[in-house]
């Protein structure tokens, strides 16, 4: 273990991750517990491994696996290392020699086709992050440790669970410099939809409207449903690719494409939703509804995914929606343990990416 003698009765320290085939196999145990939360760190992360890891290799990985691999660690995973491509730290905690690691935060630095992701932050262990005894100087660790590895232009913003995330940002900004943006880039609820929580609905399809997987055809409509500043030529990019790949939904009004739903991010129980846009002139005709309840059903019945996920902003209309067809915890009813509050905040001079 790094660092670790029998003297010490606590220890906290930081790994750097330079492949998703690395990070997983230190923490899909953990993740695969925790599926539906650490949907984005997992997912991206699965998304750069091999067809067979992400099937199988991982899928039968144990926490005495992981043991096992600590036991072979050297210093240069707990050495920072500058890089420009992705990485991913992990901060552990072991609280005797004898007691194995316990992984308390992740932090996900990486990118796609479309450019930089922003800091992406995750936690096993949520009860403890409401402590800021406990979170801070972990935080404070893995920021210290992240200012090695990238300049700070690169971090322009973080998305997590809301308390870890404010809490990063005020250290960001105290080790570097770059204030918060003073408005939050997005504030959401983390929610799900199950087996058992999703509804049927009670309204059916207009005649000659269907709801079907996108096509090419589509393309122009889901280029003009990107939210984030692409050129035309990268909002295209983005827009083949996820067709291409079968992860956009379209309600077909006979003809005329109303609304698009995306489904990027899939592990192997979890799927998220990760795009819901309907044209403006479709806009309060039940669009939306109809094609997210559709496909919330196929990615549960069809596909077998134990559980559906999304963010939704606190002040987003659409939690309506969303609520009618089974996500828990939304429009002010009472919150599950899985319902999160979640936040992204920005820092004002750093360099802008995409997600």
């Amino acid at each position: 273990m790094p660092g670790l003698n029998a003297s010490t009765s606590r220890q906290t320290f930081v790994m750097q991750h330079h492949s998703a085939d690395d990070f997983l196999s230190f923490t899909y145990p953990v993740l695969r517990r925790h599926e539906a939360s650490s949907n984005i760190v997992l997912a991206h992360a699965l998304k750069r491994v091999g067809a067979e890891n992400a099937l199988s290799g991982f899928e039968f990985m144990s926490d005495e696996d992981v043991n096992a691999r600590f036991a072979s660690i050297n210093a240069e995973y707990t050495t920072p290392r500058a890089t420009t491509d992705a990485f991913w730290l992990t901060v552990w905690t072991v609280s005797s020699p004898a007691s194995p690691p316990t992984l308390d935060l992740v932090l996900s630095c990486v990118n796609w086709s479309l450019g930089d992701y922003p800091i992406f932050l995750w936690t096993p262990q949520r009860s403890s992050a409401a402590s800021s005894a406990w979170l801070a100087p972990r935080v404070q660790q893995v920021a210290e440790y992240l200012s090695c590895c990238v300049p700070p232009e690169r971090v322009f913003s973080i998305f997590g669970l809301t308390s870890l995330v404010k809490t990063f940002a005020r250290t960001w900004t105290q080790m570097t410099g770059f204030v918060i943006e003073p408005e939050p880039f997005y504030a959401a609820l983390f929610s799900y939809c199950t087996a058992q929580t999703w509804r049927k609905g009670d309204v059916a399809l207009p005649e000659g409207h269907r709801l079907r997987k996108a096509s090419m055809t589509d393309k122009e409509f889901a280029d003009d449903s990107v939210y984030f500043p692409l050129s035309i030529e990268r909002a295209r990019h983005e827009a083949h690719e996820l067709i291409s790949k079968g992860l956009v939904w379209v309600y077909d009004a006979c003809g005329d494409i109303t609304t698009i739903c995306a489904v990027t991010r899939n592990s192997h129980r979890v799927s998220a939703i990760t795009k819901v846009y309907t044209t403006p002139r479709w806009r309060r005709r039940g669009c939306a509804e109809f094609l997210v309840r559709e496909v919330t059903a196929q990615l549960l019945f069809q596909y077998g995914k134990e559980s559906v996920v999304l963010y939704v902003g606190h002040e987003n209309s659409a939690q309506r929606v969303y609520d009618r067809v089974g996500y828990a915890g939304l429009c002010g009813k009472p919150k599950p343990d899985a319902v999160e509050d979640s936040l992204e905040l920005g820092f004002i001079g750093a360099d802008r990416g995409h997600w």
